[in-house]
């Protein structure tokens, strides 16, 4: 590095933490590597604190006092905290072992020594990691993606709501097709995105906590007569709000953690549906884009105002989605009971939570900027009177006369341009009583919207539905 002097963020390999830092700072909390230490430190702690709920003799003395004292060491965990357990660390050659280093230090530091062989009493190294780490991402969700994702899903029912009775052509195959409204476009994926977030509520944060090959067995030779099961269950419930596997290996299936990869995967597959959905829009002129002052849309075209937040958030979602793949496809499998690939893999589950947050602010950056460019919308849909052949055809099939699908596809597959009068003209000549030809005749491609159209009030409604359902 030429300039030691430089902002860390420049020399940075991930532009999570580089190009981005600002934009995934909130996530340092929980899936740094100062985050994964405390949250081991915060383990071991509440484990310590209860086994001396547990009536075991040689804790009977412990002073209760001391709870939070043990406690505010990792409440109030400081980067020089943090350093220490790495100085450790470098003679330990184990990441874990080294936690527990730190905390025996306190306890001599309290002249409390009698206790110290009781931290992480009867345990293996992925009793701690297989709670920390479901509990960073539990925490790392709830705490700072999940509610950046919410912003995105109000962003979007935002427009939902105000779009609700601006009237679009629609393209199925990318060729024009019944109209449609752009507030119902746009519920489209609101409603699935909460559907995804249902599921995803759905499935437990589950930790494996058991011992070195999942059997409690040093806590029963230790204690024979004690209900280990029960203490396990009640410790990773109680103490740390997770769900514990009853019957593991060494470490965790990963099973429900790979659930929950696969319906953030789902998640951002919908908002890269989104995104190519808007930028197509952008690119037909729906949409033009708020400019802000000094801001350059191409280096050697000066008018261009290009979609880049919707660029950049579904490149960030495919990378995401690309490691989430990973993740779910690989930490459920592990040699017999336990192989080490599992470790490393695990410390990369920030990364694509980073990816998926640099996304969510993109996408609400670029839903701001937003302006309905109506006349586009208009347009299309005049230029566009064949698409009213379907509610024609359908009119006259309920009443009966023969044959309507094949008359209108003469009509409008001649190569000719289908206008209003083309269609008036063809009405005119149909062998229909009059007031059947003025109702046809009312039919346009701007009032031809369907049930939404005809009740814009059902947007908001159905908003409301999902959020309640997903409350």
């Amino acid at each position: 590095m030429e300039n030691p002097a430089a902002p860390f963020h420049l020399h940075a390999i991930s532009p999570c933490d580089g190009r981005y830092a600002d934009k995934t700072a909130p996530l340092r909390e929980y899936f740094s590597e100062w985050a994964l230490i405390r949250y081991r430190l915060r383990v071991e702690i509440e484990y310590f604190i209860a086994l001396c709920g547990f009536d075991i003799p040689a804790l009977a003395a412990f002073p209760k006092e001391k709870f939070e004292d043990l406690r505010n060491l990792y409440r109030n965990f400081s980067d020089a905290d943090a350093q220490e357990i790495k100085e450790i660390e470098k003679t330990t050659n184990h990441d874990v072992k080294a936690v527990e280093y730190f905390i025996k230090a306190r306890f001599e530091k309290w002249s409390l020594q009698e206790f110290e062989e009781f931290v992480h009493f009867g345990l293996t190294s992925q009793d701690i990691n297989n709670t920390a780490q479901p509990l960073m991402l539990k925490e790392g969700l709830e705490n700072a993606v999940l509610p950046a994702l919410q912003s995105v899903i109000d962003k979007i029912s935002e427009k939902a709501e105000e779009w609700s009775q601006v009237g679009m052509l629609a393209r199925t195959h990318g060729q024009p097709a019944s109209p449609t409204i752009l507030g119902k476009e746009m519920l489209v994926f609101v409603e699935r995105i909460y559907s995804q977030l249902q599921l995803l509520a759905s499935t437990p944060h589950s930790a494996k906590f058991g011992g070195a090959t999942g059997n409690l067995n040093a806590h029963y030779v230790a204690f024979p007569d004690k209900d280990w099961v029960g203490f396990a269950n009640r410790f990773v419930k109680e103490h740390l709000g997770l769900e514990r596997y009853q019957t593991t290996t060494q470490i965790e299936h990963y099973d429900n953690a790979a659930a929950i990869f696969d319906a953030m995967r789902r998640v951002n597959t919908i908002l890269i549906d989104f995104c190519r959905d808007v930028w197509t829009y952008v690119s037909m002129d729906y949409f033009k884009q708020k400019i802000k002052q000094g801001e350059v849309g191409s280096s050697a075209m000066p008018h261009k105002v290009n979609p880049i937040d919707f660029e950049n958030a579904e490149g960030n979602l495919g990378v995401a989605n690309a490691l989430f793949t990973h993740l779910s496809m690989k930490l459920p499998i592990s040699r017999m009971q336990r192989d080490l690939t599992d470790s490393t893999v695990c410390r990369t589950i920030g990364l694509p939570m980073a990816h998926s947050l640099i996304a969510y602010k993109s996408l609400e950056k670029g839903l701001g900027k937003l302006l309905l460019h109506q006349e586009s919308f208009e347009q299309d849909l005049e230029n566009n009177w064949a698409v009213v052949s379907e509610a024609i055809q359908t009119i006259l099939r309920a009443e009966g006369f023969p044959h309507p699908y094949e008359a209108l596809k003469a009509l409008t597959r001649t190569g000719n341009k289908i206008t209003k009068e083309t269609i008036h003209d063809f009405i005119d000549h149909l062998d229909v009583p009059s007031p059947l030809k003025e109702r046809m005749k009312r039919i346009t491609p701007q009032n031809y919207t369907g049930f939404y159209g005809a009740h814009p009030e059902s947007i908001s409604q159905r908003i409301e539905d999902c959020k309640r359902h997903n409350a």
